[in-house]
């Protein structure tokens, strides 16, 4: 049995009882909120493993919710949702979400995206940290810093980081990083992997529209290319 925390945010009664009583059954550690707000307050007070989020909450959304939670946890996020647009997914991902899940869902398919992301967050590998001029990634603390500032990355954010470090110098292929981070039924989700990469961009980059550390290779995937002065693998 699991002792891990998830805070379920959802403003339908019946969603929230249903998710109460499967996930406490198999030992998860169960909090509950039926507003954005509410949900904000709890992630900052509770620090859940792991959050259930719904996109449509009364007063704020659960996009707003989530880029509020994600200021203060790197938590994983799973949004759970009624729509299936490949937009509302980008905007979901954008916000910091790890994960989509569309309403109806099955309870079976929920639990093996709750343990996959539980296992894709436990701590890492003693992996020997990075060190270039600008850019610092210590894999055991996640932290990171950039231009001699520290940047918060959300949990995918990191893990893509981490693959294309431990892999520096090569190409990693869309389908081998999506299977790494997200699981092995991913592979296909190109544009989830493309806001991640942008995101990164933005953060660890000075010039994110000249990047010169990751690298797009086209039609195969992404590179993370060193300085020649950095340590590390």
């Amino acid at each position: 049995m699991t002792s891990s925390s998830i805070l379920v945010i959802d403003d339908e009664p019946q969603i929230r009882r249903v998710l109460r009583s499967t996930l406490s059954f198999r030992g998860y550690e169960i909090s509950e909120a039926a507003t954005g707000e509410e949900g904000v307050e709890l992630a900052r007070k509770l620090k859940p493993d792991l959050i259930l989020l719904d996109v449509n909450l009364p007063g704020i959304s659960g996009i707003e919710a989530c880029r509020e939670i994600r200021r203060t946890s790197d938590a994983p996020i799973i949004m759970l949702t009624v729509r299936n647009a490949e937009r509302d997914k980008v905007v979901a991902l954008d916000a910091g979400a790890d994960d989509y899940v569309t309403k109806p869902f099955s309870i079976e398919e929920l639990l093996a995206r709750v343990r996959a992301s539980l296992r894709r967050h436990a701590p890492a590998e003693a992996l020997p940290a990075f060190h270039a001029k600008d850019l610092s990634v210590d894999f055991e603390t996640r932290r990171v810093t950039a231009s001699g500032e520290e940047v918060h990355l959300a949990p995918k954010e990191f893990e893509v980081l981490k693959q294309l470090i431990i892999h520096q110098g090569k190409p990693v292929t869309h389908r081998r990083l999506l299977q790494t981070v997200w699981g092995p039924e991913y592979g296909e989700e190109t544009e989830n992997l493309r806001v991640v990469i942008n995101q990164l961009r933005k953060k660890i980059e000075k010039d994110h529209a000249r990047p010169k550390y990751i690298l797009t290779e086209p039609w195969i995937g992404y590179r993370f290319q060193p300085p020649k002065t950095s340590t590390g693998k």
